[in-house]
């Protein structure tokens, strides 16, 4: 299958808040999305993680 499940984790707080999936061959780069950080309390800007 080309998609495959990722996690997001914020990159102020470093924790992981959010999974998602992504098509492996039309993005092949990481993620990278503006989600809610519920710890921040906050919009902040999540990063896929490995």
């Amino acid at each position: 299958m080309a998609r495959e499940m990722v996690t997001l984790a914020c990159t102020e707080c470093k924790r992981r808040n959010y999974t998602t999936t992504r098509n492996k061959t039309r993005t092949p780069d990481r993620l990278e999305m503006k989600k809610y950080c519920r710890f921040e309390r906050k919009h902040t800007m999540h990063k896929e993680t490995r």
